[in-house]
């Protein structure tokens, strides 16, 4: 074995990535969604495609705003073509307002069930479709075993997988590359302007197989992810409280 330590040491590491399901420096895994200081906590610092990307949700003001930011991310991944499938048991989505996220409507295909264990199937099956740019599921339960399947599937297709898990009643470890919790924050309104202000969240990334945790404050403006100070005053909270 020729080269330095830190060559032995980056092999290595692809080589574990890669068993791992993960497509270190892989021409399908740069896709630049912004979010850079984000970015600084996965390997290599590339948001993971072809893998399961876990949301948690207990609150419906939360799972709105997982779909919000779940939508910027879907703006930078679908610039490559593709549409995306959305599915679950109610459609907690209004379509139109996707476009204010940079993605047109019509590139989505809404499946709406009645049974969870539908929502699991009709999932794994989209993720088979390489064409897809993304399969997003609103499915609450989970087992390990079940999601070791999806993943299995997304290594093949290549394809990216959100997962929702609204309210789930045991919250149980999953074969996801990353767990996230978004939180919506209050807007601020540009001053004299009526109205709300632009998306803002609090993201915090519980879980990333081979990276680091994290918790950042994001505003979605001028069609791009914004990241702002990790701590706004109280006194400027509560002035945009009231503005909103």
């Amino acid at each position: 074995m020729c080269g330095s330590k830190a060559d032995i040491i980056a092999a290595l590491q692809k080589e574990i990535y890669s068993l791992q399901g993960y497509k270190a420096g892989s021409d399908h895994a740069a896709v630049n969604v912004g979010l850079e200081p984000v970015l600084r906590s996965f390997p290599e610092a590339i948001f993971p495609t072809g893998v399961i990307h876990e949301f948690l949700t207990d609150a419906p003001e939360q799972t709105a705003a997982s779909g919000g930011f779940i939508a910027g991310l879907l703006a930078a991944l679908m610039q490559r073509g593709g549409a995306c499938i959305w599915i679950g048991t109610t459609r907690r989505l209004f379509p139109p307002a996707l476009k204010a996220f940079g993605v047109e409507p019509d590139r989505f295909i809404f499946v709406d069930l009645v049974r969870g264990k539908d929502v699991l199937w009709a999932m794994e099956e989209s993720l088979k479709c390489e064409g897809l740019a993304a399969v997003v599921a609103d499915l609450g339960e989970i087992s390990f075993a079940q999601s070791r399947r999806v993943q299995l599937v997304v290594e093949h297709s290549g394809v990216t997988c959100f997962l929702l898990r609204t309210d789930p009643r045991k919250l149980n470890p999953i074969a996801s590359m990353a767990r996230w919790k978004i939180t919506p924050l209050p807007s601020r309104l540009e001053e004299g302007m009526p109205g709300v202000g632009f998306p803002r969240w609090q993201v915090e990334l519980l879980k990333v197989r081979n990276g680091n945790p994290g918790m950042w404050n994001v505003e979605w403006s001028a069609g791009q992810f914004l990241m702002l100070p990790d701590h706004v005053p109280a006194a400027i909270q509560g002035e945009e409280r009231k503005a909103g």
